[in-house]
């Protein structure tokens, strides 16, 4: 899987799945935008060193997925470089939990911004990219939580079932233009994101998971990887769970 001289857009890079994937496509040889939601010493740090380390170039990009024109103006920001956009990683997500008739319209509505909306915006920015170049791969983190049900968690689930159709769809669309569209789904994993679950909550997960345990951010990105490189050239379509075995 080399990514040498590739260029890659993440999302939702200043912690977790998102940090680990930066840290994963330069090691490859890809350069990266690295997209945030606020700037901060440790994060640019973080960039500096990771482009340092492994000699490619990393670019802070900072916009709110909360807010349409900052994604426009920042991913065409990112298209006026007049470089090649050869890998896309919606990775960026927010977690919520609470039963239906406890969980506000304007939550499950903000919920599906950020999970939903704001994905599918940057696929049609920078899909118009990909469809010149006549090349590209899509991965969208999906999650298992939008794939089986359970109560508690209508906004997360349902946005995240939301972006699954999606990249299923997309997948179909951009297909003739040698564009990829996929999905990784993981399951519960070592993030700080992966523990806004209770303990017990955790605990039970665990326990209805084959290998008994959390998944970690580094095995989520190597699926992520595998999707995004050559080595999946007749993959799309697909969402791939990564979650240790979930029952």
């Amino acid at each position: 899987m080399d990514f040498s001289g590739k260029n890659v857009i993440i999302t939702g890079t200043n912690r977790g799945i998102g940090k680990e994937l930066v840290i994963r496509f330069a090691q490859k040889g890809a350069n990266v935008w690295a997209c945030a939601r606020k700037e901060s010493e440790e994060f640019e740090n973080f960039i500096k060193e990771t482009a340092k380390e492994f000699g490619v170039e990393i670019t802070p990009v900072y916009f709110d997925l909360t807010d349409d024109n900052a994604i426009t103006t920042a991913i065409k920001s990112i298209i006026a470089e007049k470089k090649s956009i050869d890998v896309l990683v919606n990775n960026a997500g927010v977690a919520y939990g609470g039963l239906m008739q406890m969980t506000p319209v304007d939550k499950i509505k903000e919920v599906f911004q950020v999970n939903y909306f704001a994905p599918v915006l940057i696929m049609q920015l920078v899909s118009r990219i990909m469809q010149r170049q006549k090349s590209g791969s899509i991965v969208n983190i999906a999650s298992v939580g939008g794939i089986e049900t359970n109560p508690g968690y209508l906004a997360y689930g349902s946005s995240k079932a939301s972006i699954i159709w999606a990249t299923q769809s997309v997948a179909k669309e951009l297909g003739i233009y040698n564009i990829r569209v996929n999905a990784v789904a993981p399951g519960l994993t070592d993030t700080e994101m992966g523990r806004f679950k209770s303990d017990e909550e955790i605990e039970k997960t665990i326990n209805r998971t084959g290998l008994r345990r959390m998944g970690k951010p580094s095995e989520i990105a190597s699926a992520v990887l595998f999707l995004a490189s050559d080595e999946a050239s007749y993959v799309t379509g697909e969402i791939m769970k990564v979650d240790g075995g979930r029952a």
